[in-house]
């Protein structure tokens, strides 16, 4: 095995390394989770090279630079304030999501106008309207890391995939029997999975257009589903009270998480691919073991539905918001409550970590999107404007950029 290169992964903190082997040019990472601004750098040099052979001793002064400028980034932003840069008024009728691309460049917004539109973020400039479906745009994503297609979910019962350089369709995949309302692309772009109200997922070849498997197994309606970061597992959340894990190569599925008692809003992996976290209608979230399914802990305290939860890039903290107005912050390995987020006069449908894990962001149904400080819950900034409740919020991958979208039929970019 030969080291061909080195490379920067910011968030989550990591060092990619290009190699070959065999003739063939491989990829791996080094994960540097734990590392902060405090870290010594000498001595975790010294670990990479006692646990990865391709680092070698004249390596050693590139890999210090590559940890610095990593130590620099997590410093960055750290007391950014954010101000209105464009109001856009996106859509005729209402907005249902928004998402942005991996640099933040340009982002996505999906309506009951039966349209997807494309829009650059420095310029609020309209790029493409990507017109075809003949029901509500619902669910929309980037293939992110890449950022050069778009797959849109309809109510009309399919999916899209479209060029973000052209707006032209490249697929419509038909075959589920009701609306689909969510929506994953795996990490390496050569799938989309999709989610129904008919009960069932699907996974669609990006390339050729063609279904690969259908994933049945729920009695009620798939609301929530994702990849993993390996892109081996893909999780579905459903009205059937019930969380399945399912084999993204076979199809076949992994084991059920049973144990909550209402609908299930929300479900996903952390990064390193060994926790779950689901949130539920029952006002609790739960952590589960991603290698065997075994529950390892319910998270309490809400008065009412959780209605998003999330981790950190981490994935050593977890965020669940609620109905009640009102959000809070675990310890994912003490499973203890650190922190409780209280301010909106409303409940909070989303809730997001920034890159750099040490802020979050909350939409509400009170109008305005928060700006906290993740650890000890002191809301920072309050972004107002909007005349309806915002349903969409996001940041990009450098947390230097913030989306909303309301259902005013409006999108704010914040910068």
């Amino acid at each position: 095995m030969k080291l061909k290169s080195l490379l920067l992964r910011y968030y989550p903190p990591g060092i990619m390394l290009e190699y070959e082997k065999c003739g063939e040019l491989k990829t791996k990472s080094i994960d540097l989770l734990d590392l902060s601004p405090s870290t010594d750098i000498r001595a975790l040099v010294d670990e990479i090279q006692e646990a990865e052979p391709l680092i070698t001793a004249s390596r050693t002064d590139q890999v210090k630079l590559l940890i610095q400028r990593l130590q620099d980034k997590l410093r960055q932003h750290k007391d950014h304030q954010f101000y209105l840069f464009k109001v856009l008024r996106a859509h005729i009728l209402p907005l249902t999501n928004v998402a942005l691309n991996k640099s933040g460049s340009c982002f996505i917004t999906g309506s009951y106008d039966r349209t997807c539109k494309l829009w650059d973020t420095a310029s609020g400039e309209e790029l493409h309207t990507l017109e075809g479906h003949r029901n509500v745009v619902y669910a929309i994503a980037f293939n992110n890391p890449y950022g050069d297609k778009i797959a849109t979910g309809s109510f009309d019962k399919t999916c899209k995939l479209w060029s973000a350089a052209t707006g032209k369709c490249y697929h419509t995949f038909r075959g589920h029997t009701a609306e689909i309302v969510c929506l994953s692309f795996n990490p390496q772009s050569t799938l989309v999975a999709t989610g129904s109200m008919d009960t069932t997922a699907k996974l669609w070849d990006i390339q050729t257009g063609e279904e690969v498997f259908t994933l049945r197994g729920h009695s009620a309606e798939i609301i929530s589903l994702s990849f993993n970061t390996a892109g081996s597992r893909v999780i579905t959340g459903s009205f059937d009270h019930t969380v399945s894990v399912w084999d993204a190569e076979t199809g076949r599925k992994v084991y059920n998480l049973i144990g909550h008692c209402a609908e299930i809003s929300s479900a996903l992996f952390n990064w390193d691919c060994s926790l779950i976290l689901t949130g539920s209608m029952d006002k609790t979230c739960m952590l589960w073991d991603a290698e065997n399914g075994k529950c390892l802990a319910t998270l309490t305290g809400h008065d009412d539905e959780i209605l998003d939860s999330c981790f950190d890039f981490t994935g050593k903290f977890i965020a669940m918001a609620s109905a009640d107005g009102t959000a809070r912050v675990f310890n994912a390995d003490t499973r203890k409550c650190i922190t409780k987020l209280e301010g909106h006069e409303g409940e909070i449908s989303k809730i997001s970590f920034n890159p750099q894990g040490n802020r979050l962001l909350t939409g509400s149904s009170d109008k305005t999107a928060r700006i906290w400080d993740a650890h000890t819950g002191q809301c920072l900034q309050v972004l107002e404007g909007h005349t309806d409740e915002i349903f969409s919020c996001a940041f990009n991958y450098r947390g230097d950029i913030i989306i909303t979208g309301s259902k005013d039929n409006t999108c704010r970019i914040w910068c």
